[in-house]
């Protein structure tokens, strides 16, 4: 994002759970706002609208535009204001060349204000879909995650059996993630046991 045409006070927005820090800026580099902001909408909303009206166009400025980030945003597109991103990243860098070296919720929110003000091209934009391919992503990474886990619960069942018993682990192996193969090794457990059982308590099983 490189055009900030029209931009009368620049946001910026630590982001937290409970609580984030909001630090506005004007054109001149002037701060307008500093203070511990709560995460809802009324007071997100309340903000917003009081920049907009005593000082003009606001563009608002987050270091994470996905969960913990989404609210803010989606209230302040909702009242009027423009909306960008500083990766992570990028914000570390430049926080470099701001003097004191103390991490504080403050320190952050100023630094992303008067980055948005002073280089804007380190900014991205945040569209609608943006948000939608983020949020699918965070899905599929979270059904990866699971899918790997299962894999690699199954590999190391595959390993017990061929410690124990390698016949039965040809047998049932290829099978070990089929809810009736879990189960017969649940209800048996044993190779000595499934035996014991018999072909018809198997089978009903």
């Amino acid at each position: 994002m490189t055009d900030e045409t029209g931009i009368d006070v620049y946001l910026g927005l630590d982001v937290g759970k409970g609580d984030h820090h909001a630090t506005a800026v004007s054109r001149a580099g002037k701060k307008v706002f500093d203070k511990p902001l709560p995460n809802s909408e009324p007071k997100l909303r309340e903000l917003f609208d009081k920049l907009r009206a005593k000082h003009g166009t606001v563009l608002m400025v987050v270091d994470q535009p996905a969960s913990i980030g989404a609210l803010p945003l989606a209230v302040a597109r909702d009242a009027g204001c423009q909306v960008a991103y500083l990766p992570g990243l990028t914000m570390r860098r430049i926080a470099e060349l701001y003097p004191g070296e103390a991490k504080t919720d403050a320190r952050d929110a100023f630094i992303i204000a008067d980055a948005a003000r002073a280089m804007p091209h380190t900014l991205r934009t945040i569209d609608p879909a943006d948000e939608t391919v983020a949020e699918l992503a965070m899905i599929a990474g979270f059904d990866d995650d699971l899918a790997g886990e299962s894999t690699r619960i199954a590999n190391r069942l595959r390993g017990l059996l061929t410690q124990i018993h390698p016949s039965l682990e040809r047998v049932l192996g290829p099978r070990i993630q089929h809810p009736a193969v879990l189960r017969l090794l649940d209800q048996f457990g044993s190779p000595a046991q499934i035996r014991k059982a018999g072909r018809r308590r198997l089978v009903t099983l």
